[in-house]
């Protein structure tokens, strides 16, 4: 006859664990021999994995083609500002890092939402009368993405709805549909910088709309939205009753003659979940830090929202604790001089491909107010032998060896997206065999009248 000893074992801050062990008192049982089951291999991917698509992935890896060996290859199209080592981050910043992973005092585990001393700094930087915040209000996170993540997560249950921008950044749609959660994409107006189409927006909300994205400034669209129009998405999201999720890793990146306001300064009641970073005001992306600031004066997420976070948040124990250590430092010790410079270059860059894009036949740039991007609409009629956005930039490559992202990755055919943090020399020369690239396939009216019926 067959006995089981079960054995609680546990210490420290992990939980019990049930060890249990068959003791064997005569009976042999042959191991892997269990009655009734034929054993066989079968290791499938889970329904969450095959649910999980990055469209830019998916775009970008099927455009199967070679650069024009005779030109040295520019890419347009990486959103880290890192790449070319014009814009490095702050000497400040670097050493905080240093002084902290000297002092040996950061190697072990943090709380999972991050320590106290480091989420007071974060709500000291960015509490204001309009929008107070405190270090219960701030959920340190891996990185802006992990706090979209978490944000999702607490927000949208399998079978509901967000509501999200297009053309927007495509992590959304990728986090939510891994999550069994529906994206319904509302418009951005290009003709009026790439403020929401507020009319479409409200149409789309229905009892299933767990939460509205917005995100201010814009990647891919470098635009910035003004107070008012603010006041108007927040009416509407006061009206339905649908909280909000703001993408703000780009605040404060606005050029001198705009102004950023965090969304959550603006509201009365909407309750928010503010996500941001140092990744790209600090120029830092691969450091991975991000927050979740939780802003609720109504207390309409109240406890549970609040408790939610901190589950999810302990699913990987928080972020780098070197650089949590040094957040602080980081905050409070770079000179406004850093944000400044970064900003003038970004504005240099930006102004120059505008006005270069705006000079030639068959593209419409759309003038950016912050953030790192700019969108140019395509006038396919002009080009007809290409079929979208994807053929046009696939050509680009190939004949000009510049690589900018087709809009298509962000929900939004027959544009593509520049990024401005290149060097100067850089965005000239590309802005120059882009326009050379134009020049060679532009088709006026009549021309592309004629090319369409030879087909």
């Amino acid at each position: 006859m067959d006995s089981y000893v079960i054995q609680v074992n546990g210490h420290g801050d992990h939980a019990p664990v049930l060890d249990i062990h068959l003791k064997n008192t005569g009976n042999t049982i042959s191991p892997g021999k269990v009655k009734g089951r034929k054993p066989r291999w079968a290791v499938r991917a889970s329904e969450m994995s095959k649910k999980t698509f990055n469209p830019i992935r998916a775009i970008v890896d099927s455009m199967k083609v070679e650069p024009n060996p005779k030109k040295a290859m520019i890419s347009l199209s990486l959103g880290d500002p890192t790449v070319f080592g014009n814009l490095p981050t702050n000497d400040e910043v670097t050493r905080a890092v240093k002084e902290v992973l000297d002092s040996g005092q950061y190697n072990g585990y943090a709380p999972s939402v991050g320590y106290q001393s480091c989420r007071e700094a974060v709500a000291a930087y960015y509490n204001c009368p309009e929008a107070p915040l405190k270090a219960q209000d701030v959920i340190l996170t891996s990185g802006c993405s992990q706090a979209i993540e978490l944000a999702l997560a607490v927000l949208a249950n399998p079978g509901q709805n967000i509501l999200v921008p297009r053309p927007g950044f495509s992590l959304y749609k990728t986090l939510a549909l891994s999550l069994g959660i529906e994206v319904k994409l509302y418009n951005l107006l290009p003709e009026k910088a790439w403020e929401i189409d507020l009319e479409h927006l409200e149409s789309l909300v229905d009892e299933k709309t767990a939460c509205l994205i917005v995100n201010n400034p814009s990647n891919p669209c470098g635009s910035v939205f003004s107070k008012s129009h603010l006041q108007e998405i927040l009416a509407v999201a006061s009206r339905q009753c649908v909280p909000i999720l703001a993408d703000e890793i780009y605040g404060d990146m606005v050029f001198a003659d705009c102004k950023y306001e965090p969304i959550a300064t603006l509201s009365t009641n909407v309750p928010v979940l503010s996500c941001g970073g140092l990744a790209k005001r600090w120029l830092v992306p691969g450091w991975r830090m991000g927050w979740i600031l939780i802003h609720d004066r109504r207390d309409i997420f109240g406890n549970e929202i609040r408790d939610g976070l901190l589950r999810l948040s302990q699913r990987i124990l928080g972020p780098c604790t070197i650089v949590q250590g040094a957040l602080e430092r980081i905050l409070h010790r770079t000179p406004p001089e850093f944000y400044h410079n970064t900003l003038s270059i970004l504005k240099s860059n930006a102004d120059l491909c505008y006005a270069a894009l705006s000079a030639i036949p068959g593209l419409q740039p759309v003038r950016p107010a912050g953030a790192m991007y700019l969108m140019v609409e395509i006038e396919m009629e002009h080009f007809p032998e290409f079929e979208n956005d994807v053929e046009f930039t696939e050509r680009l490559i190939s004949e000009q060896s510049v690589f900018c992202l087709p809009a298509t990755c962000f929900e939004y055919p027959n544009f593509f997206r520049v990024v401005t943090t290149v060097p100067e020399e850089m965005i000239l020369e590309a802005c120059s065999r882009i326009q050379e690239f134009c020049e060679m396939h532009y088709q006026g009216a009549e021309g592309a009248q004629d090319l369409e019926c030879d087909k």
